[in-house]
């Protein structure tokens, strides 16, 4: 028979409450946990209420719940970091999930499910499930910090690998089609591509930029919060330049530095640049594959692996042999460096000269030179 006063709040969980009402008359539920102790713990306020005793003082005060914690981590986002727009688009979505559910009864088996759903309904990336955690977490560790909640569910779930190795670049005809598609139906949006090519900046850093960061005159910003947490500065070469240029016209050079025409500031690329991009028919391309153009271009014209590290603020610079990989064309001619020139200019049989130089000489003729290196 169905015992009273005892119940799953969702079915199948094996997680049991208890239903009572207290020696006032009001309407109490609490967590019990199995069902064996759901109804002891039952009986146990039953009891208490026909004895007219007091509820501890925690089960006295009303749940906090998850939309309450959530608040206090956008509110966290807006102050602190540079991806509040993107967290308000995933609150949104772990709102929708959790609600008013009591912060407390959420499990990390809750939230797994979610992300599984999210997989296999919505062919999620493993950085898009990594976000989502990241979010719930940060919600957890301020409610854990602010006395609304002990323990943090989202750090017992499973933490997705991603591909990190993956590196994209816009081809010359790519950025060609590209270019002609803005021009025909965004052209307004074309200086934010340029400052994206030739900065390397990250999308939150470009689109969080302010004008009282910017120093044309000395071809400089200064990018106040990068991805570690710390400042860093980028060179403007005279592209970048152009555009800031053409982005101050919409602004009185202060606020926000990109806007659109009627002088509103952008906190993102979305409304046009992933339906430039198809329309122009390129494949799997994002908007941080500017940044992985940016390295491997410089790269490819010789730049120093060190300064590379250095413009696009990366603090290991196995961070940035990742990003601004050599092309592979480019990458043939700097070993075909070690062939000598007399093997290249004839193919007929000669007789074997005997090289009379001694090894060490022999080896600083075949050391790759610095430009091959870098």
């Amino acid at each position: 028979m169905r015992q009273r006063g005892i119940y799953e709040k969702v079915k199948g969980s094996a997680e049991w409450w208890v239903r009572h009402v207290d020696y006032q008359g009001r309407l109490r539920r609490e967590k019990a946990g199995t069902k064996s102790a759901a109804i002891s713990l039952y009986r146990k306020r039953k009891t208490e209420s026909l004895e007219g005793k007091k509820l501890p003082e925690k089960l006295r005060r009303p749940p906090v719940t998850f939309m309450d914690i959530s608040r206090d981590a956008l509110a966290y986002s807006e102050a602190y970091k540079r991806t509040y727009s993107d967290d308000v688009r995933i609150m949104k979505r772990l709102r929708s999930w959790f609600g008013d559910r009591p912060a407390e009864s959420i499990t990390p088996h809750d939230i797994e499910q979610r992300f599984q759903e999210g997989i296999e309904d919505h062919g999620w990336a493993p950085s898009t499930v990594n976000h989502h955690r990241s979010l719930l977490s940060l919600a957890y560790r301020l409610a854990i910090r602010n006395g609304k909640a002990t323990s943090n569910p989202a750090r017992a779930t499973r933490h997705r690998k991603e591909d990190n190795d993956r590196v994209r670049c816009l081809s010359t005809d790519e950025e060609k089609r590209l270019r002609e598609v803005l021009n025909a139906n965004w052209p307004e949006h074309v200086a934010e591509l340029d400052l994206a090519m030739h900065t390397g900046m990250r999308r939150s850093e470009m689109y969080g930029l302010d004008w009282e960061d910017v120093d044309l005159g000395r071809r400089f910003l200064r990018v106040k919060r990068g991805k570690n947490g710390e400042s860093r500065y980028v060179r403007l070469n005279s592209v970048a330049v152009k555009a800031l240029t053409k982005l101050q016209e919409r602004s009185d050079g202060s606020g926000a530095v990109v806007r659109n025409l009627s002088g509103t500031p952008l906190l993102a690329p979305r409304h046009w640049f992933p339906d430039a991009v198809e329309k122009a028919g390129i494949e799997n391309f994002h908007w941080h594959d500017l940044r992985h153009t940016f390295a491997s271009r410089l790269t490819m014209a010789g730049v120093g692996i060190r300064a590379v590290q250095e413009a696009l603020g990366h603090k290991s610079i196995a961070m940035t042999v990742r990003y601004s990989h050599l092309a592979p064309d480019f990458m043939a001619d700097a070993v075909e460096k070690l062939v000598p020139e007399e093997s290249t200019t004839s193919t007929t049989e000669t007789p074997i000269a005997t090289d009379t130089r001694t090894d060490t000489e022999q080896l600083a003729s075949l050391a790759p030179t610095s430009e091959s290196v870098h």
